[in-house]
């Protein structure tokens, strides 16, 4: 989120956030940490991005860069992205997106979308330890990125330095940029092969059969979903609680007697949800299963 920021927004820069859960959150509040000048263009959380709305913005701002949370974990929806790209573009703006839960759990699908900039993280859907943020960056993005009339304000995530360093100068020739993870490459590639070897299509369905499952296994203990079934972000399902439980207790007790951790929820959802994510070799049937024992025996 940072490297896009950082790399392809200045001080002065005008730039839309759509705006329904943390994470459209937290990229408005960087963007305007940095001084630029930031639209937000807030929904409901629990609910997906209103187009018209966020058109009208784009149309009234004329930004340089417009972003949207693909998979917004802290509301469990998952947002239909068609033509967003296309409007921003005919409007002269770069085009971003946040697809941290979405990646390998659900369709992203960066060309056919038409998206410049996105970034994600290797510790969810894609099934390998936290610590690498994959991107990719368009080539309208890159031409804009050669426009820039200010320097990058970071060295480690400078594009320029980093475009030297994977080595696409004369020849291929490499310029040292930093010591790479090299063991962090190495887990991700192999976590990829296995993505490949499932095939996406298969992994997206059994993201979705794991989640509609959980919907099924806690309505009878009282779990309702939050999210409409036509946008529910299928890795991370966010249930509405039965009335008087005492959620954090509960919690507490899964997972220092179960050793099983379940998200609450945040900001206006504090109190009102939990959030459960069923993610890589985490969405399977079984899984549930245990969850909803060990509920059971709480309860």
């Amino acid at each position: 989120m940072e490297f896009i920021a950082v790399n392809f927004l200045e001080p002065g820069d005008r730039a839309v956030v759509a705006v329904h859960g943390v994470f459209g959150m937290r990229m408005a509040n960087l963007t305007e940490s940095m001084g630029v000048e930031t639209r937000r263009v807030p929904f409901e959380w629990g609910k997906p991005v209103d187009r018209d709305i966020l058109f009208a913005a784009i149309d009234e701002v004329r930004p340089k860069l417009v972003h949207v949370v693909s998979g917004e974990t802290s509301t469990g929806v998952y947002q239909d992205m068609a033509g967003m790209a296309d409007f921003a573009h005919q409007r002269g703006a770069l085009f971003s997106i946040d697809c941290v839960t979405s990646l390998s759990g659900m369709p992203v699908e960066i060309d056919r979308w038409g998206v410049d900039l996105a970034f994600s993280g290797t510790q969810k859907c894609l099934g390998c330890p936290p610590g690498l943020s994959p991107v990719t960056v368009s080539e309208r993005a890159v031409k804009s990125f050669e426009g820039r009339r200010t320097p990058v304000p970071s060295f480690y995530l400078n594009l320029k330095e980093l475009l030297a360093y994977v080595g696409t100068g004369k020849g291929g020739a490499r310029a040292y940029h930093h010591t790479a993870p090299v063991n962090m490459v190495y887990a991700l590639n192999e976590a990829l092969r296995l993505i490949l070897e499932e095939g996406l299509e298969v992994r997206w369905q059994r993201h979705q059969s794991a989640a509609e499952y959980l919907i099924g296994q806690m309505k009878p203990l009282g779990f309702e979903p939050l999210v409409d079934a036509s946008c529910r972000l299928h890795p991370l399902t966010t249930l509405r609680l039965p009335e008087g439980l005492d959620e954090a207790a509960v919690r507490g007790r899964l997972l220092k007697e179960d050793d099983i951790e379940v998200g609450g929820g945040l900001g206006p959802l504090a109190g009102k949800i939990w959030r459960i994510g069923l993610m890589g070799e985490n969405a399977r049937p079984e899984v549930v299963d245990r969850l909803v024992a060990a509920l059971q025996r709480q309860l």
